[in-house]
């Protein structure tokens, strides 16, 4: 079992070379990405929320959407296997999942956090059932009830017994028929109001003296 201090990580390539150099880092990050697993179950979140942070640094380095946009501007970047681009993006993925997690357990939820590290799980593993449950929790506490019920249907068709997604589902179903309620009688009050306007206004129907 991973403890949440340093570890050893496990070999991923041959020693020298860029490749190495790559592998390196890939390493760390996956160890880091443990270690934040660790924390989080021995319930120590900013810890977790610590290493995981880390390791998507580390990464970020190996990452070739962030390397593309600054080509030219430095010293070369290494590039990537493509069996190290997918750990790399495997490992983002989970981290961001985590830190999602992690949030959602402080006792100040910045939701907004929340529902930007799910957008970005989704981005990469589309229907992610645990991505899209977070991202409709944090657009419901938003004040987002459709975008709400949108990512929340698709958890729901995932995982259609969880008792969580189901709750939420439900409130967000809930929001929104309050809010449709609540503007209807706004725009029944609207137009009774211009009706009465037009009535005490209209044209003088009585006879003209002279």
């Amino acid at each position: 079992m991973a403890s949440c201090s340093p570890s050893a990580a496990v070999e991923l390539g041959a020693v020298g070379g860029v490749g190495s150099k790559v592998d390196a880092q890939l390493q760390d990050a996956v160890r880091l990405k443990t270690e934040g697993n660790a924390c989080y179950r021995e319930k120590r979140i900013r810890a977790a929320i610590g290493r995981y942070h880390r390791a998507l640094l580390v990464l970020r380095g190996l990452d070739s959407d962030v390397t593309a946009a600054v080509q030219g501007f430095g010293p070369q970047m290494p590039t990537t296997t493509p069996k190290q681009e997918e750990l790399l993006r495997s490992t983002q993925v989970d981290c961001y999942n985590n830190l999602a997690a992690c949030l959602l357990q402080r006792e100040c939820v910045d939701y907004a956090r929340v529902q930007e590290y799910s957008l970005r799980v989704l981005q990469w593993r589309a229907g992610d059932i645990k991505a899209l449950y977070r991202a409709g929790v944090a657009a419901l506490e938003l004040g987002d009830a459709q975008t709400a019920r949108h990512y929340l249907s698709q958890a729901s068709r995932g995982q259609p017994n969880d008792p969580n997604v189901r709750r939420y589902l439900q409130r967000a179903e809930e929001r929104l028929s309050s809010d449709y309620q609540r503007e209807k009688a706004l725009y029944k009050g609207m137009f009774a109001k211009q009706k009465d306007e037009a009535g005490e206004g209209g044209v003088d129907s009585g006879v003209t003296q002279k």
